[in-house]
């Protein structure tokens, strides 16, 4: 039945949470998560583990969610007409990242779920969602390549079309269009990994599972990697001003942010995807030839795994 569908998927989000928590708390090695736990009033609710002032993360969320409501809500009608009206099931986890140093990413990860019908009844109408994206400072080339190396590997288990399908998706979602640019170095990212009413249940959600398990592998050899790098005020300015770039990205353009607005979820949950800090500067250029300046070269759609090969690009 619908409702032990949504049971399993709901208590892969929370088992994802509780292993993504524990492993970002060790390597931080300085913070702990704190637990917000929020009531929606038209019906569901969800737990925020935010992390802030850490060691290596100086703003870490994983946020879980699940919610109900009697409409559909208004930005999903327009993609799948005859939804309109009835009753809907969404839950989702969402992992936002904001380290300390400039030179860690910042780095995006949710995958969610979606379910039109009452509980009682079997529904076709349902799909998966999700995705997982990294917003470098630098131009390290090696990271961009393990990072997605290590999602290729992880798609190409299910299916080898997935990762340049989904890539190219990432990269046309995950750009500023006023700026000209994407907000990072893309990933992988899919509105419905099968059409609505035509999945296989049992094989898109474990391709959502091994998808949560594939974050850390994908993620943190690359924190590792980059938080010991020396940095000072120069650093530090050009980070803050990247992040004005994925503040601006995620009030524009960021359809998480508009779904969770419209069906009233928490407001300190559905914004606790911006960065503690952000700075803008009036028509800022970086020096010419400085890494800051190679860096925008990273921002636009690029061809990451090519003939590198996935073990190589892990190494």
């Amino acid at each position: 039945m619908s409702s032990s569908r949504r049971d399993r998927v709901v208590e892969l989000m929370k088992e994802g949470q509780r292993s993504l928590v524990q492993a970002l708390e060790e390597i931080d090695g300085g913070g702990e998560f704190g637990a917000f736990s929020w009531q929606r009033p038209g019906g569901g609710g969800g737990t925020a583990r935010v992390l802030e002032e850490g060691r290596v993360f100086e703003r870490a969320g994983v946020n879980v969610s699940a919610v109900h409501g009697r409409e559909v809500p208004a930005s999903l009608v327009q993609e799948h007409p005859g939804i309109e009206g009835k009753p809907y099931f969404a839950t989702g986890i969402s992992t936002v990242l904001h380290p300390r140093n400039p030179y860690v990413p910042a780095f995006h990860a949710n995958y969610r779920y979606f379910e039109v019908g009452s509980e009682t009844e079997e529904t076709d109408v349902w799909w998966f969602g999700g995705g997982a994206d990294m917003t470098p400072n630098y131009p390290f080339e090696e990271d961009v390549r393990h990072f997605h190396g290590s999602l290729k590997a992880f798609c190409d288990r299910h299916d080898p079309n997935y990762y340049l399908h989904f890539k190219e998706t990432c990269d046309d979602y995950f750009y500023i269009k006023h700026r000209g640019e994407m907000r990072g170095v893309g990933g992988i990212f899919f509105d419905e990994l099968s059409p609505a009413g035509r999945g296989v249940f049992e094989r898109d959600f474990a391709f959502v599972q091994d998808g949560i398990d594939a974050l850390t592998g994908c993620y943190l050899p690359i924190v590792k990697r980059r938080e010991g790098t020396p940095y000072g005020d120069r650093e530090r300015r050009w980070q803050l001003y990247r992040r004005g770039r994925y503040v601006e990205f995620n009030l524009v353009y960021d359809r998480g942010t508009l779904f969770g607005l419209q069906t009233r979820g928490n407001i300190e949950a559905i914004l606790m995807s911006m960065p503690p800090l952000a700075h803008w500067s009036f028509a800022f250029e970086p020096e010419a030839g400085s890494l800051e300046a190679e860096m925008l070269a990273f921002l636009q759609p690029r061809d990451w795994v090519g003939s590198v090969g996935v073990e190589t690009a892990k190494s």
